[in-house]
C-alpha cells in the first residue's frame, strides 16, 4: 500500500469498552482520509479476554493497512486510579501488537490532539470531528467518536512530521539533551 512519497497512519484511541481506530494515507503534504471504525468490547466481561481482543483485532488492523506509524493517545490523568490501570493496559496490548510488527508508536496527550486539530486543548469531540470533517472534506458518518478521536490522533502525528518547529524525537528524549547541555547537569 504505501508508494514513494506515501506514508499511512493509524491513530488508535484506547478504550476498555469502545476502542477507536482510524488510518490516514499521507501523500506529499497531501492527506488522504482511509478509514475509521471501532473495537466493540462491551459484551466482554472478562478484562483480560478483552486485553486478548484488542492485541488479536488491532494486529488484524495493522496486518490489513501496514501502517508506517502508529499514532495513540496516552491515558490521561484525572481519572479515577482504576480506569488508567485499565486504559494503560489496553493501551499496551494495542502497543505490544505494533511491537510485534515493527511499528514506529507515537505518543499523545489528549490536550496536545484537541490542540492540533482545533487550536484549543479543552475542545469537546464534536468539536474535534466537524473541524477533521472540514479540514479532511469528508463527511465522518459515525455513532462512536472514539473512531473520529483515532483520527484527530493520527492527524495530530502528521501535523508534528509536517512541523519543522516539531522535536522529531520527542521532548523527553533526556539522553541527547543531557549530551547537548552536559554544562548544565548537576552530578550528585
Amino acid at each position: 500500500m504505501n508508494h514513494q512519497g506515501q506514508r499511512v497512519i493509524m491513530g488508535i484511541d484506547p478504550g476498555t469498552s469502545i476502542m477507536g481506530y482510524g488510518v490516514i494515507l499521507v501523500d506529499g503534504k497531501k492527506v488522504h482520509f482511509v478509514d475509521l471504525g471501532i473495537i466493540d468490547l462491551r459484551k466482554e466481561k472478562d478484562h483480560f479476554a478483552k486485553l486478548q481482543r484488542i492485541f488479536t483485532e488491532v494486529g488484524q488492523l495493522y496486518d490489513q493497512y501496514r501502517p508506517d506509524d502508529l499514532a495513540i493517545e496516552a491515558p490521561f490523568y484525572g481519572k479515577n486510579p482504576q480506569v488508567m490501570l485499565k486504559l494503560g493496559r489496553a493501551q499496551g496490548a494495542a502497543i505490544a501488537a505494533a511491537l510485534q510488527r515493527n511499528i514506529p508508536i507515537f505518543e499523545y496527550a489528549p490536550r496536545k490532539v484537541k490542540m492540533a486539530i482545533t487550536g484549543k486543548g479543552a475542545a469537546s469531540k464534536e468539536q474535534v470531528k466537524a473541524i477533521l470533517e472540514r479540514t479532511m472534506d469528508v463527511k465522518l458518518d459515525i455513532k462512536y467518536l472514539d473512531a473520529s478521536d483515532a483520527i484527530a490522533i493520527a492527524m495530530c502525528h502528521f501535523y508534528q512530521l509536517t512541523n519543522p518547529m516539531a522535536d522529531k524525537q520527542a521532548s523527553t528524549n533526556w539522553k541527547k539533551f543531557i549530551e547537548a547541555h552536559a554544562d548544565r547537569v548537576v552530578k550528585s
